[in-house]
């Protein structure tokens, strides 16, 4: 089966096909580009629709994605990410493997298709020439031989005349025979070119045009089987990430089956437990008996055993006068110091008529607890740094992150101390490479960074171990104080609570049960005794001016004076420095140079 033999006589329909199969060459590519486009942009999409999903960081979100479930979602969303890039792969794998290369080899058919024509349309130009001067040939052939007939007829007829010279017969006889030899010449050319022609359309059909139509019919069959390949390149392309594929998928199945309600039930507990215990029975209140109506109306529940006490709520106090004061840091920001005549001994106002009970156990049972201490009184009322406005539970939790966040920053800045310590051994040993002493100074930023790292770490360290009672929630001396106001008749417990249930403003700010307020109100009766308790000493600092301390809480100093710093700049711009036991105070931080003593016990002060 050859076109050469079979299609000897279809040159113009063979042009057409070839071009034809060409056009569908193209068409395919076209086709293959489009579904590249159309993975590009779905791939596109996919990422698109998992980054839209993805938790905000440092936002709410991100915390939501503690539990289980959510973390199966966003599992799912990081294997459609990768399910997306599966479809970037098959796009990439058919625009390289079929696109480009089909569109080159598109190029190159053309070119040989070209080619091939061309000699084809050479040789039927050539046949059609010879054809052409035998065509000439046979006419001129035809021609002589009817001029040689002419001319003969034209002798007989001169010879018969009688009446005609003798030379004039010549004369006829001569052209007669002159004829006659073209004719002879002209058949002789007729045959030989004929054979010639005989030939060459021989080979025209037999050689020529068969081996022309054999090139384009391979050539027409190479198209096909190209073709065909990139066909299967095509499924290929899909087949090879439909493992990887099926791998998301399966992490999709397994993230699924991670998930795990009662782990998310736990969590949830974890998340809001607060620690405190449950309101006790509230007790009958008799108002047939006068003494004991006054008692129900100073507290919620009266102490069911000796030693055991009750949470209990007291009135709103308009006048009461806090009996713990603290010298105040001079502006900026405004201090905020207490009335002068609220010392520790000091009467406190009449309460004011109670609120029915039932309205305070509603009160309590629908607001949140809150602890407001004195050290975020001090400040303005902003969130103390130790949380201690947090139930129990919620502290330790913050105060957990807050240690590991710290020994993160510890670990980074003691890489990046290694890493310049490295850098300076190079340049010692290659001076070439860099000035060793121009790392000294960053060597020594870091190196304070770490201390000021470990000493903020410490800090939060010792308020984590008192919330899990790993230290004692009070010292003896602050216990001995806090008695001073206990009531005479109510355990200490009471007392203590009753004395932080109003706040200076006169609304009620706590609602805590017996160990939260043990613990709080201890770790602030620790903090506030500045007279009973000294702050040990962190350090010490010299005075570059000199400042002449006139507002309450300050303290006057002389430049290149030495004192004792008792307690860093908390961020509001005042160090608190101390002369000697009975002379302390603050003073601006820009006018001091502190040197700081990463021995010393309590490096840090809280405020």
């Amino acid at each position: 089966m050859s076109w050469g033999t079979e299609l000897w006589d279809q040159f113009d329909n063979l042009e057409k096909h070839t071009q034809w199969g060409i056009d569908i060459l193209e068409k395919y590519i076209k086709f293959v580009k489009e579904r590249t486009e159309i993975e590009l942009s779905y791939a596109k999409q996919l990422r698109n629709l998992s980054k839209k999903y993805q938790p905000k960081k440092n936002s709410k979100e991100e915390e939501e994605y503690r539990y289980t479930a959510c973390k199966a979602f966003l599992s799912t969303l990081n294997e459609m990410n990768d399910y997306a890039g599966q479809h970037e792969v098959i796009s990439e794998n058919m625009t390289s493997q079929i696109t480009v290369e089909l569109a080159r080899y598109v190029q190159e058919l053309k070119q040989e298709r070209k080619s091939h024509f061309h000699d084809g349309r050479k040789a039927q130009q050539h046949i059609e020439t010879c054809w052409k001067q035998l065509e000439s040939s046979k006419r001129r052939f035809e021609r002589d031989c009817k001029e040689a007939d002419r001319a003969q007829q034209y002798f007989e007829k001169m010879d018969a005349d009688i009446n005609v010279t003798k030379a004039d017969v010549e004369k006829a006889r001569q052209q007669a025979q002159i004829r006659h030899q073209m004719a002879e010449d002209s058949k002789a050319d007729y045959s030989s070119i004929l054979q010639k022609f005989n030939h060459e359309q021989r080979e025209y059909y037999y050689s020529h045009i068969p081996t022309i139509f054999q090139k384009i019919q391979e050539m027409e069959e190479r198209r096909i089987v190209r073709m065909g390949e990139s066909m299967k390149t095509y499924a290929e392309a899909d087949r090879q990430v439909v493992p990887i594929i099926g791998k998301c998928l399966d992490g999709i199945v397994k993230a699924a089956e991670s998930i795990d309600q009662k782990n998310d039930s736990q969590l949830v507990i974890e998340a809001y437990k607060s620690g405190f215990e449950p309101p006790g029975d509230i007790e009958f209140e008799d108002y047939t008996q006068p003494m004991k109506r006054t008692i129900s109306e100073n507290s919620l529940s009266n102490s069911r055993g000796e030693g055991k006490a009750e949470l209990k709520f007291g009135g709103k106090s308009k006048g009461k006068l806090w009996p713990f004061i603290k010298k105040n840091k001079p502006p900026p920001p405004p201090p905020a110091s207490a009335s002068p005549s609220a010392v520790p001994n000091g009467p406190q106002s009449p309460k004011q008529q109670k609120e029915p009970l039932s309205h305070r156990f509603n009160e309590f049972m629908t607001s949140k607890p809150k602890i407001h201490c004195f050290r975020s009184l001090k400040r303005g009322g902003a969130a103390p740094e130790d949380f201690s406005n947090l139930p129990p539970e919620q502290r330790r939790k913050k105060l957990q992150q807050k240690v590991d966040e710290l020994n993160k920053d510890i670990q980074k800045e003691m890489d990046q101390r290694d890493a310049i310590t490295k850098m300076k051994d190079v340049y010692l040993k290659n001076p070439q490479m860099g000035d060793p002493a121009s790392l000294d100074h960053k060597l020594t930023e870091v190196s304070q960074n770490i201390e000021k790292l470990r000493l903020e770490a410490q800090k939060f360290e010792a308020w984590l171990a008192e919330v899990e009672g790993r230290l004692p929630a009070r010292s003896e001396q602050a216990r001995r104080q806090s008695g001073m106001y206990d009531g005479q008749t109510a355990p200490p417990v009471n007392n203590c609570a009753q004395d932080r249930e109003s706040s200076p403003d006169g609304s009620y700010t706590e609602e805590q049960s017996q160990e939260s307020e043990v613990k709080v109100l201890a770790t602030d009766f620790d903090d506030e005794f500045d007279d009973e308790e000294p702050l040990p000493a962190i350090g010490t600092c010299k005075a570059l001016y000199t400042f002449d301390g006139q507002n309450e809480g300050t303290i006057s100093v002389v430049e290149g004076e030495t004192l004792y710093v008792i307690e860093e700049d908390k961020g509001d711009g005042w160090t608190r420095i101390r002369r000697s036991e009975d002379e302390e105070g603050y003073v601006p931080t820009s006018y001091v140079e502190v040197y700081l003593d990463k021995n010393a016990k309590g490096a840090k002060t809280y405020i």
